[in-house]
């Protein structure tokens, strides 16, 4: 898994990219809460629940009908979040699901179950580029830095150029930002 920082970090760039008036500070938090938040599953191993069971890590909570729930529930509360219902079951929605998708491109771990609840197959993606992070205190060594230069590598560099896109692309869609003849 990229580390719990990264994973918020597509839904951060992005939605602030987009700005503030297309996601409020509020929905731009909720995203960023929706695409850690699988990891939770940890909190299983206390429980006894191993790795490999469907509700271990990177199991049911890893899934696009997860993120399709959490998108959901959150667009029931899109009036605090200063949003419509549409915008924040999509931005909510995608970010929850950038989720099992960054797992998915690990070199590391037991797969993603990305079609839970229909199947509780662990699969990856072919291109696996991102160095898988470890799990609790052990990020915090040698190979956690490894972890974080492939992150940066492989996540925010290309989160930040693309939310720079965006930036560029509204700011060219303003008025204002059109030269003005005399």
């Amino acid at each position: 898994m990229p580390t719990i920082l990264t994973h918020a970090a597509v839904p951060l760039l992005l939605g602030a990219a987009a700005g503030k008036r297309a996601i409020s500070p509020r929905l731009l938090a909720a995203g960023a809460i929706a695409a850690m938040l699988p990891d939770a599953d940890v909190l299983a191993f206390k429980f006894g629940v191993a790795y490999a069971d469907t509700f271990g890590h990177r199991g049911a909570t890893h899934s696009i009908g997860m993120a399709l729930a959490l998108g959901m529930v959150a667009a029931l509360a899109y009036r605090p979040l200063r949003s419509t219902p549409w915008r924040t079951f999509l931005f909510v929605g995608l970010a929850a699901l950038s989720h099992p998708l960054l797992d998915a491109l690990t070199d590391g771990g037991l797969g993603v179950a990305l079609a839970w609840p229909f199947s509780s197959e662990r699969l990856f993606f072919p291109w696996r580029p991102i160095a898988v992070s470890p799990i609790g205190a052990r990020f915090f060594s040698a190979r956690g830095l490894v972890v974080l230069g492939s992150e940066l590598k492989w996540v925010w560099l290309p989160c930040a150029l693309a939310a720079f896109a965006v930036w560029l692309a509204r700011r060219g869609a303003r008025p204002e930002a059109t030269a003005r003849v005399p």
